[in-house]
């Protein structure tokens, strides 16, 4: 059977939506990685939504890296999810055009890659809260039996006062055993992919753990650890062949516990990562403020 026959075979029986018939589209795509992302209005409820449509040829491109294997949905996926810092998905499908849809709530504020870039001054003081609750987020994926793969600023939004935040996208998600863990699938975004994931070795959970050390690193000091020229691939060779920038010479008076704990998070064997999302969690509620 095609992939394509495989995916549509999926939703066999289920009403497709007709995006025009049911809401009014309030804000033009965003386009994402995967996918793209409508601001709705539903003409029944006059509730205002997010709806999430993916491109079918990348979506089957990804999906034909687990040839023999019935990878869940991305839909599937978020609806298993419940959690406040994990954005609530309400119903999932195919639109009249064959492109699978994420129905979701509608997150007011910004992109926190948006604030990094910016350099926003609301995001001062408030990193180790936003940083509990993104491991909170991915310690509820990883309970739920997966490897989220892409956990990176761009995939969390702020709320407008940036004290809390949630993880908003599973486009990548992968259950974690062992028949998706195996070497070869190099997807995610480069300059925050573990190294086990750019040298197409074995991964776990900890590759997410890496990804979200980068994460914090940038939201503390609004820089990578390593130096990107390119964004790809090619500069995330680096991370098991460069050590690091040390970020307290960035911000030296970084609180201590909490810069070591980021630097741990960025350590070239996994095995020397913080084991788990929940042990990361709890280490961060530990920490009080920022800076010493």
């Amino acid at each position: 059977m095609s992939l394509l026959k495989k995916f549509t075979s999926f939703f066999a029986g289920q009403p497709k939506l007709d995006i025009a018939s049911r809401f009014q589209i309030l804000k033009e795509a965003v386009s994402g990685t995967m996918s793209e992302f409508f601001k709705v209005r539903e003409h029944s409820t006059g509730r205002t939504l997010g709806l999430k449509v993916l491109d079918l040829e990348k979506q089957q491109f990804f999906d034909s890296r687990f040839t023999g294997l019935t990878r869940p949905k991305e839909g599937e996926i978020a609806m298993s999810l419940t959690h406040p810092c994990i954005v609530r998905t309400l119903e999932y499908g195919l639109v009249t055009t064959g492109q699978q849809y994420v129905l979701m709530e509608y997150l007011e504020g910004k992109g926190l890659n948006s604030l990094v870039i910016d350099r926003d001054p609301m995001l001062e003081g408030k990193q180790v809260l936003l940083l509990r609750q993104m491991a909170d987020a991915l310690a509820c994926v990883h309970e739920a039996g997966y490897i989220h793969r892409d956990i990176c600023p761009r995939n969390f939004i702020a709320a407008p006062d940036c004290r809390s935040c949630k993880l908003i996208d599973f486009g990548l998600t992968l259950p974690a055993k062992p028949e998706f863990m195996a070497p070869g699938n190099r997807t995610g975004t480069p300059n925050y992919m573990a190294p086990e994931i750019v040298r197409r070795r074995s991964t776990d959970q900890r590759v997410d753990i890496f990804s979200l050390g980068v994460t914090g690193y940038r939201l503390l000091v609004y820089q990578l650890p390593w130096a990107s020229t390119e964004g790809t691939g090619r500069d995330a060779l680096h991370h098991d062949t460069v050590p690091p920038a040390d970020i307290f010479e960035l911000r030296p008076k970084l609180n201590r516990e909490l810069g070591e704990l980021i630097m741990q998070c960025l350590k070239r064997d996994p095995r020397e990562r913080p084991e788990t999302a929940r042990e990361m969690l709890v280490r961060l509620q530990k920490i009080k403020k920022v800076d010493a």
